[in-house]
């Protein structure tokens, strides 16, 4: 059961297409029926534990009425009816129940204890008595009574000056205090909503809400016959469209894609305030890219939420769903998330055109299906080797729970193929590895032959090494090298330095690499005209060299 009341599978989402380019997720829809096993969960809450057994067939909410009846934990929300064996758990389960721990109101004035609260989130648990449906909303603390009327506006289609109430304090009779002032119970507080039988009704003559009767904008009986002269009432009383009474969420036919989302960004922090998933600015392909192609332990899903201001569900799933503190954690963590505006129809055709590009025309003949009651949509979309695949299409008629557990189980999915692409791309990264490593060998290889036959090249071509009894000049050189080795050798004090050079070379010490010094005082020989003879360059007769790689 959701918030806006029971909903089947068939109005959640439109029949699935053959392409697998869309393929939302039903998870309990092709479970094989077989015997119900039976499930073994410890449940641990703050000082106590208890263990309890159940049939694998029973639903969530069951579990849970099951383990906080044994606890005696007094709670108000609504129970899932996802079935245990949809979630695939093992056969011994620990779990932890956890409440928010109620800080006592300071004693020394009201105020004080106002201001402690004014921080906090109320739990209003509201019961529609016609439709007989229980809204189970979050409201910070400094939200006014006329803001929550107006919520349920939207929820009930009963506008605020003919809603009646049971359940609030006599010191809530002002509209315009805030939660935190009003006195209603925290952190969770029950109130009923009806519909006035007439416009006069008085507290005598009601038979349907006899505790506490608060009829708000009483003023507005004045403007009863307003349609009568032409008027909506809906617009005197602000109880319009979206698009009729905010600024749009999204500009028409802007330029550029990141200038629209910052425009969508900052009018969404205007109207719901800052806690709201990250949206991601740019276009829809780099979003995509963001998303999809990087490295396989870095990828995510991308989330893209679509917006209507004339559906009367935007604001209550934005407020109540998208602000959630779960949710907006969880899609940053494990989403990028991209946002467009689908009021105006210049926008919806650009969305068309652009999702038909990136995912097929099967997604976009999908989005042109949904009704505009039927939004906000909160498309979930994976990337996959050959081509993107939606994996599921929540409709805005969701609950914080279902919501959630959509994404989870949109997530499992993910995983399985990202555990598959990072071994994948593990194994494709070590045998590039070996193959660069064995071409670095075979380079160095190559290298190193080349350079011996350099080297044994300049050997062939040295003159030969002079007799010191030959009656010529003789230069006698001693060449200290990097690694402390002397290389020593006659030359001929008419021999050129280039001689000198080569017989350097010859020894795996091309110029080009290494320059030759004398000691004292120091000179770069290397730097020398190579045609001058040893003796020119004062080399002669005897002389001690060094050589040092060049920077």
């Amino acid at each position: 059961t959701g918030p806006y009341g029971p909903h089947t599978s068939s109005s959640s989402s439109p029949p699935s297409s053959s392409s697998p380019a869309f393929c939302p997720v039903q998870p309990s829809r092709h479970i094989v029926e077989r015997q119900s096993r039976m499930l073994n969960f410890r449940v641990e809450y703050r000082q106590r534990s208890i263990e309890v057994v159940l049939e694998e067939a029973s639903t969530v909410g069951e579990r849970a009425q099951s383990f906080l009846t044994s606890l005696m934990v007094f709670f108000c929300f609504t129970f899932s009816q996802t079935v245990l064996r949809s979630l695939h758990l093992p056969k011994n389960n620990s779990l932890y129940v956890l409440t928010p721990d109620i800080a006592p109101l300071a004693s020394t004035s009201q105020s004080s204890a106002q201001q402690g609260l004014s921080n906090q989130n109320y739990l209003l648990v509201i019961s529609h008595r016609e439709a007989q449906r229980d809204y189970s909303l979050n409201f910070p603390a400094s939200k006014t009574i006329q803001e929550v009327k107006r919520n349920i506006s939207d929820l009930t289609n009963i506008p605020v000056r003919h809603q009646q109430w049971d359940g609030w304090p006599a010191s809530a009779s002002d509209d315009s205090i805030t939660l935190a002032a009003s006195g209603i119970s925290y952190p969770c507080h029950h109130l009923t909503v009806c519909r006035r039988s007439s416009p006069t009704l008085t507290v005598d003559q009601t038979d349907e809400c006899t505790d506490v009767h608060m009829v708000s904008d009483s003023e507005g009986d004045d403007f009863e016959d307003a349609p009568e002269f032409g008027v909506d009432e809906s617009e005197i009383f602000g109880m319009g469209s979206s698009s009729c009474r905010k600024s749009p969420m999204m500009p028409e036919n802007s330029e550029n894609e990141g200038d629209a989302l910052l425009h969508f960004t900052a009018e969404f922090s205007r109207r719901y305030g800052d806690c709201h998933p990250v949206f991601y600015i740019g276009s829809l392909e780099a979003a995509s890219q963001e998303a999809f192609y990087g490295k396989a332990r870095d990828r995510k899903l991308l989330a893209i939420y679509l917006h209507n201001d004339e559906s009367v569900l935007s604001n209550v799933f934005c407020s109540q769903m998208m602000c959630a503190d779960s949710i907006v954690s969880y899609l940053s963590q494990n989403f990028i998330t991209w946002a467009w505006d689908v009021t105006k129809e210049a926008n919806k055709a650009r969305l068309l055109t652009m999702c038909t590009r990136h995912f097929g025309s099967v997604v976009a003949q999908t989005i042109r299906t949904y009704k505009t009651d039927q939004f906000p949509l909160l498309l979930i979309v994976m990337g996959k080797r050959t081509s993107n695949e939606v994996l599921n299409v929540i409709q805005g008629n969701t609950t914080v729970d279902e919501l959630m557990m959509r994404l989870m189980g949109a997530m499992e999915i993910f995983s399985a193929q990202q555990q598959e692409d990072i071994k994948d791309e593990d194994e494709r990264e070590a045998r590039e590895l070996v193959k660069r490593e064995q071409d670095e060998a075979y380079r160095l290889s190559l290298e190193a032959d080349r350079k011996k036959a350099i080297r044994l090249s300049l050997e062939q071509a040295l003159p030969p090494e002079p007799k010191e009894e030959g009656g010529e000049p003789i230069s006698k050189l001693r060449i200290r090298t990097p690694s402390g080795e002397f290389l020593e050798r006659l030359f001929l004090g008419s021999c050129k330095l280039q001689v000198l050079f080569d017989f350097v070379a010859s020894k795996g010490y091309p110029s080009d690499e290494f320059k030759l010094l004398t000691t004292f005082p120091r000179k770069n020989i290397t730097q020398l005209d190579p045609a001058w003879s040893l003796v020119e360059a004062k080399l002669f007769p005897q002389e001690t060299l060094f050589l040092e790689a060049k920077e």
